[in-house]
């Protein structure tokens, strides 16, 4: 939810009232709402306060920062983090932190501000900052009102050193050491031949842009038609080049995206590694990949990341960037786990109000 300075007056009987509860009970999120008053925290000099930081939006990255106040991230997508204080945070689509901050400045008030980070080359975008306020016990309308410092919209460094800068509390026994079975995706942006202007956008992983069935992958799957879908997705890119500085459909580098509804088959107890690599062929940036059964991790601009785990959930996990425009244009697959052995390890039946088309 935008905290905003704007004010729009809604005629529906007890809107605002309403929509003042829901401000009052969430600290900063990001969708096109706007709240009647501006949002403000109340606080008692010398106190520690909590912040669940939660980005609901679709399709904007956003900074925050509280003028004046340091942040300490101690939670990153629902796992501890060893403390690490920065001045600012960035959260993709669908990304959490949790933040301390010390309520250890003079009485005053200093808002809190989200505005966009934009690592596309050329993309639209609103440039809008929203507002509230970190408001001391004490501080009155007149008080001194300090604004928060953004970083600038295309600061990369900015979300490079926070992400650098977190460690797991505790990952001893949750990161697999061995690896059965890795896979390399390639991720970003696609286009057909007739070019930016008048062309067909498309996204991809491993150039291939995933069509969504006419039934869900998961009941196809349970009921062994496979007619809705492949169990081909290739577990690395079907050619290899420069992804990032290599030339868009470019002799031999044909990056027109292919189109189809192909998943990728794991065994169950398989201990997987997925890498992530950002591709130039559009525009390289940063994107919030979003796995289902897990959480988010934003692949930096032009640069990779990797993600392990054990396959023992058995079902269909959808993979896709957390944009949601992104994710429409086919950046996507589906990862199914088969069943192990025994009832635990065994995709359950459908529930039994399960809607029938």
């Amino acid at each position: 939810m935008d905290i905003s300075l704007k004010r729009f007056q809604f005629k529906v009987p007890h809107f605002n009232q309403v929509l003042r509860s829901l401000c009052s009970s969430l600290i900063v999120t990001n969708c096109c709402y706007f709240c009647s008053d501006v949002y403000k925290i109340d606080l008692v000099p010398g106190k520690t306060y909590l912040l669940r930081l939660i980005n609901a939006g679709l399709n904007t990255e956003n900074f925050f920062a509280i003028a004046n106040h340091k942040l300490t991230i101690v939670e990153a997508d629902a796992e501890y983090t060893k403390p690490f204080t920065t001045d600012r945070v960035m959260l993709g689509p669908g990304q959490t932190l949790n933040v301390l901050v010390k309520a250890d400045q003079p009485i005053a008030r200093y808002s809190m501000a989200i505005g966009p980070y934009i690592s596309a080359r050329n993309a639209q975008f609103q440039n809008i900052t929203s507002v509230a306020y970190f408001q001391y016990s004490g501080a009155v309308p007149s008080s001194l009102s300090l604004p928060a410092r953004l970083p600038n919209i295309n600061d990369n460094l900015a979300v490079k050193t926070v992400m650098d800068g977190l460690k797991g509390l505790n990952t001893k026994d949750d990161v697999p050491k061995e690896i059965d079975a890795t896979l390399f995706l390639t991720i970003g942006l696609n286009q057909n031949c007739q070019g930016m202007n008048n062309g067909t956008m498309a996204a991809s992983m491993n150039n291939i842009s995933f069509i969504k069935p006419t039934v869900s992958v998961l009941e196809s799957y349970y009921k062994g038609f496979e007619d809705y879908f492949t169990p081909d997705f290739p577990a690395a890119p079907l050619r290899f080049y420069d992804f990032v500085n290599g030339a868009p459909n470019s002799a031999p580098n044909d990056t027109n995206a292919m189109n189809g509804t192909r998943t990728k088959v794991i065994e169950y107890g398989t201990r997987v590694q997925i890498i992530l690599q950002d591709t130039g062929t559009v525009t390289t940036e940063n994107h919030p990949i979003h796995l289902h059964d897990m959480n988010t991790i934003g692949v930096p601009v032009g640069g990779w990341a990797a993600i392990r785990f054990k396959a023992d959930n058995p079902g269909v996990w959808f993979i896709h960037c957390h944009f949601d425009l992104h994710q429409s244009w086919g950046l996507a697959t589906a990862l199914i786990v088969k069943n192990g052995v025994g009832h635990l390890e065994t995709l359950p039946h459908p529930p039994a109000d399960l809607p029938r088309c």
